[in-house]
């Protein structure tokens, strides 16, 4: 793909997500940064005066509730959910004056990885996101972090929550409204082959075209004060990017920068842009990235292949072992005989009944559990390579 068609890509996006991170919203004094949150408004609202449809995911909610209550957020769980309390209804007040200003609605939408897990609630969100976009307003979405256990430690090693973060809930919701574009604005100017900020001689990348070892290796943790972290920035880009849709990576310091992305008189990039690799349909999006995983399969070699090369169902004599508790209908992790994983399912047995079956055929399921559903335990349309 050309620069030019890079740039007719990011120009003509219409249904846009902007993540704005923490590090964002603060200024160097580690306040909430007004003037920058009202520049972003701004710049929304002239998109949308276009004919676009914006959303917003935001963080903000627990530095505000901090400052207010003057306690330190990270004291402990209950801490942080008082403060995400306190904090929530001033950043969507800040949202709610500055877009009324322009004239235009704002939508407030507050999640926890339930309700994308749940497939019933996965496709109600679906339906009542696009409904608030249909009616004009601007839907503004956070991660409910009073009620959310997301972050809470209690749970079984073969348990993993779909987000913890706002990159990653980003970059699901993008996939979940079949999102043209996420921009996820951070206080770096893009993806870096080194950390910029200790690396004078660190190189920006302009373009990623494939998720290659490379590029997964320039990750980095989280930065201070957020959750996320250029690792959890790239997660969200494999999400969006499968899903068909384009990501961005940019400096949302640098003043007028969501104006600057879409400036057609510009021949500038800001930050890093990732482009689409594929198209998963709906269903096999959820499957992989959108629900809580209840339990690991490791596979032998034979099994590897046949999914990764012939994409067939998962049968029973293929599985070495199971660890987690799950029922039928839940999403598991599957692993190869080094522990990686490579896929995810929905399974067709509960988890006790797996480990009776594993290692043998299909035709002796009825003779060991007194009941056949399936021949396979996870049928392949109900599996997402990743």
């Amino acid at each position: 793909m050309t620069e030019s068609e890079i740039s007719k890509k990011i120009e003509s996006a219409q249904r846009i997500v902007f993540k704005f991170g923490t590090n964002v919203l603060r200024n160097d004094d580690r306040e909430i940064s007004l003037s920058r949150i009202y520049t972003f408004i701004e710049d929304i609202a002239y998109l949308k005066k276009q004919g676009k449809e914006p959303i917003i995911v935001t963080s903000g909610a627990v530095g505000l509730g901090a400052k207010r209550l003057g306690v330190d957020s990270s004291e402990s769980m209950s801490v942080k959910q008082a403060c995400a309390a306190v904090g929530q209804s001033r950043l969507m007040a800040i949202y709610e004056d500055g877009f009324e200003k322009y004239g235009y609605i704002t939508s407030q939408i507050l999640l926890t990885e339930e309700d994308f897990t749940h497939r019933k609630k996965y496709l109600s969100l679906h339906d009542a996101l696009n409904k608030l976009i249909e009616l004009g307003t601007i839907p503004v979405i956070n991660q409910n972090d009073t009620v959310s256990t997301a972050e809470l430690d209690f749970y079984q090693d073969a348990f993993q929550v779909c987000f913890s973060d706002n990159d990653k809930l980003s970059a699901l919701v993008a996939s979940e409204l079949d999102a043209d574009l996420l921009v996820v604005l951070s206080d770096i100017d893009g993806l870096y082959d080194d950390n910029p900020k200790e690396n004078p001689d660190a190189k920006k990348i302009s373009v990623v075209k494939e998720f290659t070892d490379e590029i997964v290796q320039y990750a980095r943790e989280a930065s201070q004060g957020g959750r996320g972290g250029m690792k959890t920035k790239l997660q969200a880009m494999q999400i969006v990017t499968r899903s068909g849709g384009t990501g961005l990576i940019a400096n949302g310091k640098e003043p007028h920068i969501i104006k600057r992305i879409f400036d057609r008189k510009s021949n500038e990039h800001p930050g890093t842009i990732f482009l689409p690799t594929e198209t998963l349909t709906n269903k096999k999006r959820w499957i992989a990235y959108a629900t809580n995983i209840q339990a690991q399969i490791t596979v032998n070699e034979g099994a590897y292949k046949a999914l990764t090369q012939k994409n067939t169902s998962l049968l029973p004599i293929g599985v070495l072992k199971i660890e987690g508790d799950c029922q039928k209908g839940d999403i598991v992790s599957i692993l190869d005989i080094e522990g990686k994983e490579f896929a995810r399912g929905m399974i067709n047995y509960n988890c006790s009944d797996c480990k009776r079956i594993i290692g043998h055929h299909s035709d002796d399921i009825l003779n060991i559990l007194g009941y056949k559903n399936y021949d396979a335990i996870i049928t392949r349309d109900n599996i997402a390579l990743l």
